[in-house]
């Protein structure tokens, strides 16, 4: 079951904006926000995928411009 929400914290190293979404499923938690990380190397223009800020997350940069991080529950 998806509990959608919106949220305002910066657990995942990020800055909250008023486009962030949070949805959790079961021991998963998807976070999506426009990025405004000013990248100091060419991203892949379609999908890049790296390691997130805290271990176990998975942050998947999207066309440039929205950042999707996955991460187990806390």
């Amino acid at each position: 079951m998806n509990n959608p929400s919106i949220t305002s914290d910066s657990r995942f190293g990020v800055e909250s904006t008023p486009y962030s979404i949070l949805l959790r499923m079961g021991k998963r938690e998807l976070f999506l926000c426009r990025d405004h990380y000013k990248r100091l190397y060419r991203s892949n223009p379609i999908i890049e995928c790296t390691a997130g800020v805290q271990p176990g997350h998975l942050q998947i940069l999207l066309f440039r411009r929205w950042l999707l991080i996955l991460s187990q529950t806390h």
